[in-house]
């Protein structure tokens, strides 16, 4: 396994597609070489903002006690604490977390270390376990820190993240929620969470029923009509990212705060609620036992 890069640059920059790609080989895939840092670096493209979110010392500071935290326990379990914090730390809009080149930048050139720690597979006797290359330059829903940030920002209620952590805590949303685009409705994303948080739905199998039913049902109820949602205010988030050098550190323990825009509208998530639980409760679920 690859080790720290001993030099860190200081501010985040831009690595495009085409030049990450360069430097996906088999060797840094299986943990086994790291990246020409040197080379890597001479072909990013900076960032004009100065602000404390684009120190890299801070979001490394992060990644490196997620390591630490969950070493010795299943390295799944880092997912629900750093989600969070990487949001509460770069303090991005949606449009520049849109844009892979950034993520590219921190899995090659700030913790490639962190990648493999958390996606490399145990390895059977007949092959050497690798990271699918989706891990460090993919889409938002499967790169290792882009999935992390996007599920922070569609699942948060206005600035509470404990919806994150529930999210982040089950691998099965990551993998089959988080794909979806009914939860750009931030109503239907809390609802779908709450079914979980409540343990009304647990198993991988469960989840993967219940997106599928919420999925399929959205193609005939206009969620964001019968389940509206208040109209969404931008300023708090440019007020939340332009505060970002008078914050204090990302707490380490307790949850951050996110952009105070405003909870989810209650009736909205009740309403969306009932609905999936009774489609859920008819949904066919290989392994649940019928009443």
């Amino acid at each position: 396994m690859i080790d720290k890069p001993g030099h860190l640059p200081e501010r985040l920059a831009l690595l495009a597609d085409v030049n990450a790609a360069k430097y996906l080989t088999g060797g840094l895939l299986s943990g086994q070489e790291a990246p020409p840092y040197v080379a890597l670096n001479k072909v990013t493209e900076p960032i004009e903002d100065m602000s404390a979110r684009t120190e890299v010392s801070n979001l490394r500071d992060l990644i490196d006690l997620a390591m630490q935290e969950f070493d010795s326990e299943a390295h799944t379990r880092a997912d629900a604490w750093l989600a969070p914090r990487l949001h509460a730390a770069l303090r991005l809009t949606r449009r520049e977390a849109a844009d892979r080149a950034l993520w590219n930048f921190i899995a090659l050139a700030v913790a490639p270390d962190y990648v493999l720690w958390r996606h490399l597979p145990k390895g059977g006797h007949r092959s050497t376990p690798s990271v699918p290359v989706a891990r460090f330059t993919g889409a938002q829903y499967t790169q290792a820190f882009a999935r992390l940030w996007w599920a922070a920002e569609l699942f948060r209620d206005g600035k509470d993240y404990h919806p994150v952590t529930v999210a982040c805590g089950n691998q099965d949303v990551l993998n089959t929620i988080l794909r979806l685009d009914i939860i750009d409705h931030r109503p239907t994303a809390q609802a779908l969470i709450r079914l979980i948080d409540k343990g009304k739905v647990t198993t991988g199998r469960e989840v993967n029923a219940l997106s599928t039913v919420a999925n399929t049902a959205a193609s005939t109820l206009l969620y964001d009509a019968l389940a509206e949602d208040d109209e969404w205010d931008g300023s708090a988030l440019a007020a939340w990212i332009a505060d970002v050098d008078f914050a204090p550190p990302v707490p380490r323990r307790a949850l951050p705060e996110g952009p105070d825009d405003g909870p989810v509208r209650r009736a909205a998530v009740d309403w969306l609620e009932e609905r999936f639980e009774g489609l859920f409760a008819e949904a066919s679920v290989r392994g649940r036992r019928e009443e």
